[in-house]
C-alpha cells in the first residue's frame, strides 16, 4: 500500500488568537519569491506563517527552499502541509509504479529535490540507474531534511479553518485518504459547502475562469472555499499569493502578492475590449493560420476563438500546436494605474494590473527594474510510455 493509500496525518494547534496568520502555497522551489513574498508582507516572529504545500519541485531551488523553511520552523511559528509535489519522505518504503520511476522523471524533470541532493553528492542525476543504491545514499547525506518530510502533516484544522493542499471532502477528516487531500483539481468547482473555512493551493486560480487570467486568491464565501495558488512558476506571469487572517478567529480576509517583474506608471488612457478569451493549460491546441517572426494569427482548434500569440509561445514549427497560456484581453488602465511588465513587444507591453494579465498599447514610465529571478529548467515532453503509466499515479 502506498502513501496516497494511507490516512492522513492531522496537525491541530493552539494558535495564539492574538498573532496574524498567513498562508502561502505552491512556491515550487522558487526560493527568490518566498523571500520576496515575505518581506513584501512584513512576516516576523509574531506571525503564524502556513505553508500550504508544494513548496518543493518544478523550480530551480526546491532543497535550498526545504532547508530554508527547516531553519524557519526552528522558532516555532512556521506550519507547513504536505502537497503533492513534498511526499518524498515516502521514498524509502514505496515501492509502487511512481516510485520505481523515480530516476526517468528526475530525468525528465532536470530539476527537483532529488535532483538537487544527487548533485551536492557529486553524481549525475540524469545518469542514476540503480534506485535503491541511490536510496540508499540519499539516507546517508540527508537524513534531517527526509525526517522533515516525513513528520509534515496533510491538514491543520482549527476551530474556523481547515488548511489542506488540494481539497477535503464533506466526511469526517479522519477518513481521509493521503490521495484524496493532496490532488485534486478545480476543488472549487466541485460544489462541496463547509462550515469552516476550507484553504487550499493545487489548483491555479487563474483555470478556473474563461475570459481572462487573474492570479489572485478567489474568496467564496458561499461554499466556504479560499483558493490561492498564483501559479508560481507554473505561468510567465503567475505570482506567489499570501493570505493574510489578522487571527485565527478572523474572517476579514486581505491578500498581499508578490512577482519579480519591473513595474511601470501608465501614462495614457485605455480603454477595456469588448471581448477576449483565455487559452490555458490543458486547453491549448491552436491551428498557426498565419506565422509571423513576433506574432502569429491562430484559432483555438476547440473553441475556434482566433487571437494573435506570440510566437514564441508555440511549442512547434507545425501548424496545428499547443501553445504557452495567452490571452487577448486589452486592460482598462488609467494615468497613474501601476503595472508589472511581463512581456515588452513591437505593438506594446504585456502587464499585470491588481493581478489580471492583459496588454497595453500606450505609453508607460518605468519605475523599478525586475527583482532576482531565476527560471525553471525547460522539461521534456512527455511522449513515453514511462511517463504515461507516472501521470496515473503521481504527477510532480
Amino acid at each position: 500500500m502506498g502513501l496516497y493509500d494511507t490516512y492522513i496525518k492531522i496537525q491541530r494547534p493552539d494558535f495564539d488568537p492574538t498573532k496574524r496568520v498567513l498562508v502561502t502555497s505552491d512556491i515550487h522551489g522558487n526560493l527568490p519569491y518566498l523571500k520576496g513574498l515575505l518581506k513584501k508582507v512584513g512576516f516576523c516572529e509574531d506571525d503564524i506563517l502556513i505553508i500550504n504545500g508544494d513548496f518543493l519541485e518544478k523550480g530551480p531551488l526546491s532543497l535550498e527552499t526545504l532547508r530554508y523553511i527547516m531553519e524557519l520552523s526552528k522558532k516555532g511559528n512556521v506550519y507547513p502541509v504536505m502537497g503533492n509535489c513534498d511526499d518524498w519522505g515516502a521514498v524509502f518504503h514505496e515501492n509502487s509504479e511512481w516510485a520505481r520511476n523515480i530516476p526517468n522523471y528526475m530525468r525528465w524533470r532536470g530539476s527537483g529535490l532529488l535532483w538537487d541532493m544527487a548533485i551536492e553528492m557529486g553524481m549525475d542525476p540524469a545518469g542514476i540507474e540503480d534506485l535503491e543504491d541511490f536510496k540508499a545514499h540519499l539516507k546517508v547525506h540527508f537524513p534531517e531534511e527526509f525526517e522533515y518530510l516525513a513528520n509534515i502533516p496533510m491538514c491543520i484544522e482549527t476551530e474556523k479553518f481547515i488548511f489542506t493542499h488540494a481539497a477535503v471532502l464533506p466526511k469526517p477528516l479522519e477518513e481521509h485518504k493521503v490521495g484524496e487531500v493532496v490532488r485534486y483539481d478545480r476543488f472549487m468547482a466541485s460544489g462541496f459547502r463547509f462550515d469552516k473555512w476550507v484553504v487550499v493551493g493545487h489548483y491555479p486560480v487563474m483555470l478556473y475562469l474563461e475570459d481572462h487570467v487573474c492570479a489572485n486568491p478567489i474568496i467564496n464565501h458561499e461554499q466556504h472555499i479560499i483558493s490561492i495558488d498564483g501559479a508560481c512558476v507554473l505561468k510567465d506571469d503567475g505570482q506567489l499569493n499570501c493570505l493574510i487572517i489578522p487571527n485565527i478567529m478572523s474572517e476579514d480576509f486581505s491578500y498581499v502578492a508578490y512577482d519579480h517583474f519591473a513595474t511601470a506608471k501608465v501614462l495614457e488612457p485605455q480603454k477595456r475590449s469588448e471581448k477576449s478569451y483565455y487559452i490555458r493549460w490543458g486547453d491549448s491546441k491552436v491551428h498557426v493560420m498565419q506565422r509571423g517572426e513576433e506574432f502569429s494569427h491562430c484559432k483555438h482548434e476547440r473553441t475556434g476563438y482566433e487571437m494573435d500569440i506570440l510566437t514564441k509561445y508555440l511549442f512547434s514549427d507545425n501548424e496545428f500546436t499547443e501553445c504557452n497560456d495567452c490571452t487577448d484581453l486589452v486592460l482598462e488602465l488609467q494615468p497613474g494605474d501601476i503595472v508589472s511588465v511581463v512581456e515588452t513587444t513591437s505593438r506594446g507591453y504585456f502587464v499585470k494590473h491588481k493581478g489580471t494579465s492583459g496588454w497595453y498599447f500606450g505609453k508607460l514610465q518605468m519605475l523599478t527594474e525586475a527583482d532576482e529571478f531565476i527560471p525553471p529548467p525547460k522539461q521534456k515532453k512527455w511522449d513515453n510510455n514511462w511517463q504515461k503509466n507516472l501521470g496515473k499515479h503521481r504527477l510532480k
